[in-house]
């Protein structure tokens, strides 16, 4: 059977794995009477909740006797992990843009990364069927990426097609007959070349770099990669090669796993060419190469970017410690980020020295936040610092790193945008220009310092209405002090459960954070201060009683809405001095050091 193996690539949101189910539906791969979860791809609670991937996810159909191995992969820069790795195990890529948004920073960033690796996209241009969508222009606005990312001839010589995922069409004319998919799935078969190993390397000792690695409750560790020469049957010995040409282990292979389908089946025999899984070792890991014992070389791989950002996570040492979560201890969390380093090439975890905490260092705040949220859900309790920017230092420079930020926003809005990303968070303005209807882009490049904790300041400035992308842009010199939240906080000094009466009073001293009824502890924040020094308050007061009635003021209090943060948002909050911390039931913000004195001496102290 032919094979061809492809990624999908694409801006967040604009399609991917809605375009990957409608392919797995017409081409047999689900019976028709056979529920399937809209977005079936995305498996993991967290991408259904979200409604983003995070991990990218092979599958594999039939059509007309080819096998088409498909990779879905995540649009956000912060799993671009994912997609380096990925992309070094196809032959082809389908670019799927928006025809209204046209490409988008995410794309620049995918597209760039599969330009470099030679692979020649096919450009499909979705959503064809809103009413803003605009083809035309965004074919055109293709065509200049790929150049201004240094396509070479043979890649400015894209196909391209016009489709509606969710309608589940695509057509080479805009005004086809919009029946289904088989122009793309001929259009796939047509461009994309056959893997090379697939003719050239069936003769050659078997070799495969594995790419993604994962746990089966039965069968145990399992690493996935391509097959890049030689055919392997169950019951084989390998060994594993780590990047530098080590031995890793020698570990003989219980079972071959292939994609069909949704499932992965056990097959006989993996020939060169073909995406498969692996089992039997108990220590190979992502980018070592599994690999005939005759073979010395390890297989090139792909250089990943490295992390931007660092976030410390410590164990929970508040008075509430334990209540919540059964996994507090700094070994188990130790263990935990161990794994997930293992997993995923873009996370780095070092010690530090007291062995409490542990640096975690990534690509973004949503990666930390969904790392953070998975913990959570697996028990865990944990105290998360304010993320810090990581810093290079080259010939004598410091240097930062700077993200490319897009924004689509409502025409009004948008002076108060430029003015907050040039002037406070130090940011250059790029490029400006109309969107459509009464809105404007604007393109900035903003050092990552000034970024953190922004998105939800920028959606209050745009009324909810804005849309705000970053990607990494490149590293440039310090550009000196941002200035960071201006407002103090409010912080309690007893312990006990909340009183209505006392948040009541406190109301005039800013915004609340907890409600009634809720566990504080001294060195808790619960509120956000209207000037901007910390005050220290009681929210424990209550009213004190006499036995006179007073006509028309002994009324039920009524309190204005507390402000609920969302995980990423209250890390985003948190000052240098101050800590997230998260349980399985709560996220609470409070002071690193909660007695009053300790932290008076801390602050002389730095």
């Amino acid at each position: 059977m032919e094979l061809r193996n492809i990624a999908i690539i694409a801006h967040v949101d604009h399609g991917k794995t809605t375009l990957v189910d409608e392919l797995l539906k017409q081409s047999g791969a689900f019976r028709e009477n056979q529920a399937v979860a809209e977005r079936a791809m995305d498996s993991n609670d967290l991408e259904r909740e979200r409604g983003i991937t995070i991990l990218a996810k092979a599958t594999s159909v039939e059509w007309n006797g080819t096998r088409i191995n498909i990779v879905d992969t995540p649009g956000h820069a912060d799993f671009g992990g994912e997609v380096e790795r990925i992309l070094s195990m196809v032959d082809g890529v389908v670019l799927l843009v928006d025809a209204a948004e046209g490409p988008m920073p995410q794309t620049k960033f995918v597209t760039s990364k599969a330009l470099a690796l030679g692979l020649r996209p096919i450009v499909v241009l979705n959503k064809v069927d809103k009413p803003d969508a605009e083809p035309d222009r965004a074919l055109d606005e293709c065509f200049d990426l790929f150049a201004n990312l240094g396509a070479d001839d043979d890649q400015l010589d894209f196909p391209s097609m016009y489709a509606s995922g969710r309608s589940g069409w695509a057509d080479m004319e805009l005004d086809g007959p919009r029946k289904d998919l088989s122009a793309l799935f001929q259009l796939i078969v047509d461009h994309v070349p056959a893997p090379e190993q697939a003719t050239h390397n069936k003769d050659e000792p078997f070799r495969m770099l594995a790419t993604t690695l994962g746990s089966d409750p039965f069968i145990g560790r399992i690493l996935t990669g391509r097959v890049e020469s030689g055919t392997l049957k169950a019951g084989t010995a390998l060994k594993a090669l780590s990047r530098d040409g080590d031995v890793v282990e020698n570990f003989r292979v219980t079972k071959i796993l292939a994609f069909r389908g949704l499932s992965q089946q056990p097959i006989d025999v993996a020939e060169a060419g073909d995406i498969v899984t692996l089992a039997g070792m108990t220590k190979a890991t992502v980018a070592d190469s599994l690999v005939d014992p005759s073979v010395d070389a390890p297989l090139p791989a792909q250089p990943i970017d490295p992390p931007t950002i660092t976030v410390t996570f410590g164990i929970n040492d508040s008075p509430l410690a334990g209540r919540d979560g059964k996994k507090v201890q700094s070994r188990v969390i130790r263990d935990r980020l161990m794994k997930e380093a293992e997993q995923n090439v873009a996370i780095r975890v070092t010690d530090t020295p007291g062995g409490e905490a542990f640096e975690v260092a990534g690509r973004g705040e949503l990666q930390m936040g969904v790392l953070i949220e998975n913990m959570r859900r697996e028990g865990f309790e944990l105290s998360i610092s304010r993320p810090q920017v990581l810093f290079r230092e080259e010939g004598g420079q410091r240097l930062e790193p700077v993200e490319e930020v897009t924004i689509d926003v409502d025409d009004e809005y948008s002076g108060t945008v430029i003015e907050k990303l040039t002037g406070t968070r130090k940011g250059d303005l790029v490029e400006m220009k109309p969107a459509g209807a009464g809105k404007t882009r604007i393109i900035a490049h903003v050092p990552s310092r000034g970024l953190i904790g922004y998105h939800g300041e920028f959606l209050t400035d745009t009324r909810g209405t804005g849309v705000l992308n970053r990607v990494f842009h490149d590293w440039a010199p310090h550009k000196g002090a941002i200035p960071g939240r201006r407002a103090g906080v409010l912080i309690s000094m007893e312990n006990g459960q909340s009183v209505a009466y006392a948040l009541w009073n406190l109301e005039e001293r800013g915004r609340m954070f907890i409600g009634p009824q809720a566990d504080v502890y001294t060195g808790m924040i619960i509120g956000e201060h209207s000037r901007d020094n910390d005050l220290e308050v009681n929210p424990l007061k209550g009213k004190k009683l006499t036995n006179v009635r007073a006509s028309g003021s002994d009324d039920a209090v009524r309190l204005t809405p507390h402000v609920n943060f969302s995980l990423e948002e209250a890390i985003a909050y948190i000052d240098d001095d101050e800590l997230v911390e998260v349980t399985p039931n709560a996220v609470r913000l409070r002071k690193r050091y909660l007695d009053p004195h300790e932290r008076k001496r801390m602050a002389k102290a730095s």
